[in-house]
């Protein structure tokens, strides 16, 4: 804390800033790129930030937690296992289904096609392969089982909430 004397005499004290780390009740604000481990970009911000709570969803856990520490000024390059991404390819979420049932679609591998799912919300499937008269369909984040590169830029990190959260 710095004391100093205004120039009415009064005793004035401002706290200097501490530099806060990234963990939870922190806004970040950063600039990141995501690539496949083979080096191929999936995402980036580019040279616009993005603002974010951790804990907000806006990242994934995994993303965030690779970031807790991080300060101001400070960039990193994180590998991300599948676990910590976008999970890992679950064998369940793989479908076939009747061909006949796609009239308007094209029907051939890496296809995306939109479904609906119980609650109304927009599942994509892709078409993983052809079976003759039937279509393997993959629910799976297109992500899931991949490892992934995530470099982050922390511009800047502020305190919003002094609660702990809890997952």
């Amino acid at each position: 804390m710095t004391r100093f004397i205004t120039r009415k005499g009064a005793i004035s004290m401002r706290t200097k800033a501490k530099t806060v780390p990234v963990g939870p009740g922190t806004k970040v604000t950063l600039k990141f790129s995501l690539y496949l481990k083979e080096g191929d970009l999936i995402d980036s911000t580019g040279s616009n930030p993005a603002s974010c709570v951790i804990g907000d969803e806006s990242l994934l856990p995994g993303f965030e937690r690779a970031m807790f520490g991080m300060r101001a000024g400070e960039k990193e390059v994180f590998d991300i296992s599948p676990e910590n991404g976008f999970g890992l390819s679950n064998p369940e979420n793989i479908h076939v289904m009747q061909a006949a049932l796609f009239k308007d679609v094209d029907k051939k591998e890496g296809v995306v096609i939109s479904f609906a799912d119980p609650h109304g919300l927009e599942r994509p499937g892709v078409i993983n392969r052809v079976l003759g008269d039937s279509l393997e369909i993959d629910f799976n984040h297109p992500l899931a089982g991949k490892d992934l590169v995530f470099e982050v830029e922390v511009l800047e990190v502020e305190t919003v909430s002094n609660e702990i959260l809890r997952s």
